[in-house]
């Protein structure tokens, strides 16, 4: 069975350090219980390092750790929103804001993406889909699993948008250390915005390949006593969980240092997998849509068969998994969602596959 779903890097033949893991959760102060709701000074300096690394000052007293995205956005729908209410949340994307949103009695509401030689809002649907009980815009930047960075113009009506309605940004930036390229219309983290309320959130999951370390962070920004005012809030919420274990806070800034080279042997192998992709797909009945940044592709095929017939098909007859675009929410056929971090030869021969029922298809 060729897997190309594969997104967890601890199960992807990705090359740990076991010191440089497993040696600094030893720290003897990882036995104190001396809980800090916003998370330990060390730790939040630790995350400061980390954006002053690329360039953005953030100050310590504007980040709050928690212990994975997943419950990040918990505290943030806790914070903005009410039973009843609803955020509005991007489509295509990964399937996991309805269950968030559920589980605090808020809606999820959805905004489409649009595709056209590269992924736009479509704000005009934003617009329609926003009603008196929203409470904030969810972006995911770099999308998953389109791979689609904000761009600045976007940015610029998105924040427009939400002034005028007096609604929050939730950025979720975990994807925003693997962009393919470069380009300087992209925005690559909200965490320096000052005009609107907004909160970017990321972690050691993806940044450092360490999913198992349960730690993520939000960074609050946008007008300062509105930020204050909402910072002095999540720490309420948070004191009620202190759900960020002491060890892996104590760890932290060790744990960047150490994942910075899996990030960049991640980097690289979704990098080459993309490359070696759009060289395979050149003259066949595929296409891989434009994606700047992430671990996902995603491949336009025939509409001869439903999405369904393919991922069936691909499965049953050539042991090849792959993720239907319906997974995500795509809203017209035909897409297939391949993963980036699979092991190369594992992701080639699976494609290879691929393009071997595409040669079975009926010739126009």
């Amino acid at each position: 069975m060729l897997d190309l779903t594969q997104s967890n890097p601890t199960h992807a033949d990705i090359h740990y350090t076991e010191s440089g893991v497993l040696d600094p959760l030893r720290d003897a102060r990882g036995l104190i219980y001396d809980p800090d709701p916003a998370g330990l000074p060390e730790a939040r300096n630790a995350v400061r390092g980390y954006y002053a690394e690329r360039g953005l000052d953030v100050a310590a007293g504007r980040i709050l750790l928690a212990a994975s995205t997943s419950e990040s956005y918990s505290y943030l729908f806790k914070l903005l929103a009410g039973p009843g209410d609803d955020v509005l949340t991007p489509q295509p994307s990964y399937p996991l804001f309805d269950f968030l949103a559920a589980l605090d009695s808020v809606r999820s509401v959805p905004y489409p993406l649009r595709y056209d030689s590269g992924w736009s809002i479509d704000f005009h649907a934003l617009e329609r889909a926003a009603t008196p009980r929203t409470r904030a815009v969810v972006v995911v930047n770099p999308n998953n699993p389109t791979g689609s960075f904000l761009k600045r113009r976007e940015l610029a009506q998105l924040t427009e948008f939400c002034l005028d309605r007096s609604l929050a940004i939730v950025s979720d930036e975990v994807f925003a250390g693997y962009p393919f390229g470069e380009d300087p219309e992209r925005v690559s983290t909200l965490a320096g915005s000052t005009d609107v309320l907004t909160f970017s959130m990321s972690g050691l999951s993806k940044i450092c390949g360490l999913p198992q370390m349960k730690l993520g962070w939000i960074v609050v920004s946008g007008p300062d006593a509105e930020r204050a005012r909402a910072f002095d809030r999540l720490e309420l919420i948070s004191d009620t969980y202190l759900s960020v274990a002491a060890p892996v806070q104590h760890a932290l800034p060790r744990l960047l240092e150490t994942g910075a080279g899996v990030r960049a042997e991640i980097a690289a192998r979704t990098e080459d997998n993309l490359a070696w992709l759009g060289t395979a797909l050149l003259d066949t009945a595929f296409h891989v849509l434009e994606v700047e940044g992430g671990w996902c592709a995603t491949v336009r095929v025939p509409r001869i068969r439903t999405e369904e017939e393919w991922t069936l098909e691909l499965l049953e007859r050539h042991n090849v998994l792959v993720q239907p675009g319906f997974f995500y929410d795509f809203d017209q056929e035909a897409y297939l969602v391949l993963s980036l971090l699979t092991a190369p030869d594992v992701f080639r021969e699976g494609v290879r596959r691929l393009l071997r029922m595409g040669e079975e298809l009926p010739q126009p």
